[in-house]
């Protein structure tokens, strides 16, 4: 709409009674943390620009604008052949009344769960395999051949086979790679997403002769940096796809129609499909601290613990070892660090976190 900027009211995935603002630039891109900190300095200093009027008027089309770039840039006629039974949950949020629309016009049967936006969050928010057994009980009764679920901004996007499984949010981006990379001719190979994102990642990409780059958390810092490298596609591994064909935001919309093509084309189901991924164990954990300077002094002593390793200090500290990675960063929300641990056996990220741990002076 060659607007300005942008301000999105969301819950996201906070409870009652927390909203949140999202502030867009004109280029469709979030603010990303300098700019974050300028409009904060701006707030504070109650230095505000005094409007001159000007004029309000609605704009009704939204849904059927983002619907129609969706079908215009991804070929959904495999997917309408197949006739696709498809459940989605949306967690009663901003999802509820787009995403079925979007799936049935692409020949899908839909068979809703939580898609009333008048309602409250009827589950946890977040799309974690904990949160999702309505929506996969739902699958396996009714047949369907996957299971969607979104957050309730529709920014992340989570899966559950045909089997009724609910599967990590880390499979979303790494599905939706899989397409671009081996399924769109014209792809540039070049793949974005940040620090905290599974190796899964990389192992894809490298198959498909292209290459990771990798940002500080924060969907900002990923859609920056994939502007700048004309990123085929990217995201983070919280379920969220950014496929900038579309847009340069995570876009749960993308990523339904998306996974949906890799299925059609590949003429395998979404089991089948997760388990061509490669396997490994990503955990994830915090540690509450009783001040900044508090956490700073653990990631001081992290630091330390781990000097003979790769140290990697873009945001926060990610270890690299023999076996695998481990990420500590500072929360921007809460008085919490951050650990992230990846390895190829579960009990291998484990001992790495617990490492992390015991660092701790």
């Amino acid at each position: 709409l060659k607007a300005s900027g942008g301000l999105i009211i969301t819950a996201s995935h906070n409870p009652e009674p927390w909203n949140g603002l999202k502030f867009v630039r004109n280029d469709g891109i979030f603010l990303n943390s300098s700019q974050g900190s300028q409009m904060l300095d701006i707030y504070e200093k109650k230095a505000f620009l005094q409007s001159t009027g000007g004029t309000e008027k609605s704009y009704t089309k939204a849904n059927g604008l983002h619907i129609k770039k969706i079908l215009d840039t991804i070929n959904t006629n495999p997917i309408k052949k197949k006739k696709y039974k498809v459940a989605i949950d949306a967690c009663n949020g901003a999802g509820a009344i787009i995403t079925p629309i979007l799936l049935k016009a692409m020949g899908c049967e839909v068979v809703e769960l939580y898609t009333r936006p008048a309602a409250p969050f009827p589950r946890g928010p977040e799309p974690t395999p904990q949160n999702l057994t309505e929506l996969a009980r739902l699958v396996k009764e009714s047949g369907a051949d996957i299971g969607f679920a979104q957050d309730p901004d529709a920014d992340r996007l989570a899966i559950v086979d045909e089997t009724g499984t609910a599967i990590s949010e880390e499979y979303t981006l790494a599905l939706a790679i899989k397409y671009v990379l081996e399924h769109l001719s014209w792809s540039k190979k070049i793949v974005v997403t940040n620090l905290s994102t599974s190796s899964a990642i990389d192992d894809i990409t490298r198959g498909c002769g292209g290459f990771v780059l990798r940002t500080k958390i924060g969907e900002a810092h990923v859609a920056e940096e994939m502007k700048r490298s004309e990123a085929s596609i990217g995201g983070e591994g919280n379920g969220g796809v950014i496929f900038p064909k579309i847009c340069f935001n995570r876009d749960s919309l993308s990523g339904i129609a998306i996974i949906l093509s890799l299925m059609a084309k590949t003429n395998l189901s979404i089991s089948e499909l997760v388990a061509s991924i490669p396997k490994y164990y990503l955990l994830k954990d915090k540690i509450e601290c009783s001040s900044v300077e508090d956490a700073m002094d653990f990631m001081d002593d992290v630091k330390k613990h781990f000097a003979k390793e790769t140290l990697i200090l873009t945001d926060g500290i990610k270890i690299l070892t023999a076996n695998g990675w481990l990420h500590l960063r500072m929360s921007n929300t809460e008085p919490i660090i951050r650990i992230f641990a990846e390895a190829k056996n579960k009990k291998e990220a484990e001992f790495l976190i617990d490492l992390a741990l015991k660092s701790r002076r």
